[in-house]
C-alpha cells in the first residue's frame, strides 16, 4: 500500500549500553542533589563537598562496571576452550567410606 496512509514501518531502537544509562541517572543525580540542598538551605560548601562525593563515587563506579564487562567479555588466559595448556588428571573413582574389612576377617 502506498500514499498517506501506509502502515508505519517498525523502526529499531539503537541498542543502548545498561551502564551507560545507569552513569547517566547517576551523572543526573551528581546535579540535581546539590541544587536540592541549595533549595533546602544548605550551606555552599556542604553542597560542594557533597557534589564532589557524588562525583567520586559516580567515576569509581562506572570504571568498575566498565572493567566487569571487559573481564566478562574475555575469558582468563588460562581456561581457553580448545587450546593447549594445562591438562588436568580425570578424576579419580568414587570410592566407599570407612574401614572395609576382608571377607575371612571377623570383626568384633
Amino acid at each position: 500500500m502506498s500514499g498517506p496512509h501506509r502502515p508505519a514501518e517498525p523502526t529499531s531502537a539503537p541498542s543502548r549500553d545498561g551502564v551507560t544509562d545507569l552513569v547517566r541517572w547517576a551523572a543526573f543525580s551528581c546535579f540535581l542533589v546539590p541544587v536540592a540542598l541549595l533549595w533546602y538551605g544548605a550551606s555552599f560548601a556542604g553542597t560542594a563537598g557533597t557534589a564532589l562525593g557524588l562525583a567520586a563515587v559516580t567515576g569509581v563506579c562506572r570504571l568498575l562496571l566498565r572493567r566487569s564487562e571487559r573481564l566478562a567479555a574475555h575469558p582468563r588466559g588460562g581456561e581457553r576452550a580448545g587450546r593447549g595448556g594445562r591438562r588436568r588428571r580425570p578424576a579419580a573413582r568414587a570410592r566407599g567410606g570407612g574401614r572395609h574389612a576382608g571377607e575371612n576377617t571377623p570383626v568384633d
